[in-house]
C-alpha cells in the first residue's frame, strides 16, 4: 500500500510539474513572438520547446495511465461477458506495460551516451542539452509501464475499491 500511494504521489507532483513548466513555456514563447516582432528573436527557442514538449508529455504519462485517462474502446469489448471483458482489460493493460518497458530499455543507451557525450540542440548563443529529455522519457516510460501494470493487478484481482487513486 506505501508503495502505491508513493507512486500516485509521484505522478501527481510530477504532473503539476509539468503543468507548471507548459505554463511558463507559453510565456517563453509569446516573449519570442513578441520579440521577433521587433526583429530581436530570443536564440534557443525552438530547441527549448521541442526538448520542453518531450520532457511534460513524458512528466504527465505515469498520471495519465494511473487516473485511466488514457484512450481506451470500451465499445469493443461491452458486448462480451465479464469474464472475458476482465481478461482482455487485463491483456490490455499488460501490453500497455510491455510498451512502456520496451520504450524505457531502448531509451537507456541513447540516453547515456547523450549524457557522456554532452549532446545538445542548437548552435550559437544558446545549446539545449538533450540529456534531460532523455533521461525523462525514460523515467516517464518506467512510472508509466509500472501503472499498467499495477491496473493490471487491480482489474484481475477486483481490487478497485481498496486501490482507487486519489
Amino acid at each position: 500500500m506505501f508503495l502505491i500511494r508513493a507512486t500516485d504521489q509521484l505522478t501527481k507532483l510530477l504532473m503539476i510539474l509539468a503543468a507548471a513548466w507548459a505554463f511558463i513555456l507559453c510565456f517563453f514563447i509569446l516573449a519570442d513572438i513578441v520579440f521577433r516582432a521587433l526583429n530581436m528573436p530570443l536564440q534557443g527557442t525552438k530547441e527549448i520547446v521541442a526538448n520542453s514538449v518531450v520532457m511534460i508529455v513524458f512528466l504527465q504519462l505515469g498520471f495519465a495511465v494511473r487516473s485511466g485517462s488514457m484512450l481506451q474502446a470500451d465499445f469493443l469489448i461491452s458486448a462480451l461477458n465479464p469474464s472475458v471483458r476482465k481478461a482482455l482489460v487485463v491483456l490490455g493493460l499488460l501490453l500497455g506495460a510491455a510498451f512502456f518497458l520496451f520504450l524505457m530499455k531502448a531509451g537507456i543507451t541513447p540516453a547515456l551516451r547523450s549524457f557522456a557525450n554532452g549532446e545538445f540542440d542548437g548552435e550559437g548563443a544558446l545549446r539545449v542539452p538533450v540529456w534531460p529529455a532523455r533521461f525523462t522519457i525514460i523515467f516517464g516510460s518506467g512510472l508509466a509501464a509500472f501503472n499498467y501494470l499495477l491496473l493490471a493487478v487491480i482489474e484481475a484481482f477486483g481490487l478497485s475499491d481498496r486501490l482507487k487513486f486519489r
